[in-house]
């Protein structure tokens, strides 16, 4: 007795097989992280980061144009400060003549139709290298979302479309959320970190930015009290779920391929779009094992891009996105 029902009769040829494909990537899935630098005339590769490059303005705005021109629509903005001008307090971070204010201004001057996502934390403008203001071996929180509050007012007024906070700190979205509202930005949006795992993943991140926590006396070493527990599953719901009531527009999850199954789970409960963060560490892996010889680099990427959207993210945040839409195109 044949089968009557053949399922292979759908994979027969890459025609039949592109036709019924569920999961279609394309440059609109994608958001662009980017890493700012001061000088001039600098892209300059990141050694964790094989073809990742952080740039200076004038090179900024060359590459916002190329992205354009692929089809890339928007853009994540991260900043490397100079040692000299961090603190414990972010001061730096509400420079309305900052590395972050100017690159916002530089993107939008090169590229105005260009959405721009910018990342608010304090790692960067740390002197501990913490999300946070650090007292007594402590993170604080509310002290903190203030000035997460006043930093999302300063991008808003420099000419962002988003603020991304990735700090989690308990609060943070409303109390960004009452400022930009209450200074007349009311179409600033907010994409939340919401569920920002402690992952192991994050270290080529914090080479680019030079902001991994520091090794002092009393200072923690890693960011677990404020980062998620990677064993944990339904404290994320709990977290997307307080962020949309403070007033997130879209939420994250933070990594990608490790969390696919927070990813899924998050898209079946909430009706706010989702954001996947594919890490530094995610994209050094196929890196270095491509190079070995070990892996076929493109295939393991259009594999990874299709997992996480096929997962539920609306938007993927990842280093290789200008790698898919030019092999895709």
């Amino acid at each position: 007795m044949y089968p009557l029902t053949r399922n292979r009769r759908l994979r027969t040829s890459e025609s039949i097989r592109s036709l019924v494909r569920e999961t279609i990537i394309t440059p609109n899935d994608f958001l662009v992280p980017l890493f700012v630098v001061d000088g001039k005339g600098i892209r300059e590769e990141i050694p964790s980061m094989p073809n990742y490059y952080r740039y200076s303005l004038d090179v900024l705005s060359l590459e916002v144009k190329e992205l354009w021109g692929l089809g890339l629509k928007s853009v994540l903005l991260f900043v490397k400060v100079p040692e000299q001008l961090k603190d414990n307090k972010g001061k730096e971070a509400l420079n309305p003549n900052g590395l972050m204010q100017r690159a916002i201004k530089t993107v939008k001057n090169a590229v105005p139709e260009m959405l721009v996502m910018t990342d608010v934390a304090l790692d960067p403008y740390s002197k501990f290298g913490h999300d946070g203001i650090v007292k007594n071996g402590m993170i604080l929180n509310d002290e903190t979302c203030e000035v997460l509050a006043d930093m999302s007012l300063s991008h808003a007024e420099a000419g962002a479309n988003f603020v991304a906070p990735s700090d989690m700190m308990d609060g943070r979205i409303l109390s960004i959320r009452e400022a930009l509202e209450d200074a007349g930005f009311i179409d600033t949006g907010i994409m939340s970190y919401s569920a920002k795992y402690a992952s192991a993943l994050y270290g080529p991140f914090r080479d680019a930015l030079d902001s991994a926590p520091v090794d002092l006396q009393n200072i923690p070493k890693d960011k677990k009290t404020y980062q998620m527990d990677p064993a944990n599953r339904d404290e994320a719901i709990r977290e997307v779920e307080m962020d949309i009531d403070e007033g997130a527009d879209i939420v994250m999850v933070k990594p990608g391929i490790c969390y696919l199954d927070i990813v899924r789970e998050i898209r079946n409960q909430v009706e706010v779009p989702v954001a996947v963060y594919q890490v530094s560490g995610e994209y050094a892996m196929i890196k270095a094992a491509s190079e070995k010889g070990w892996l076929d680099h493109d295939a393991v990427m259009m594999e990874q891009m299709t997992a996480i959207k096929r997962a539920g993210a609306h938007i993927i945040a990842s280093y290789f996105a200008k790698d898919v839409v030019k092999l895709i195109s």
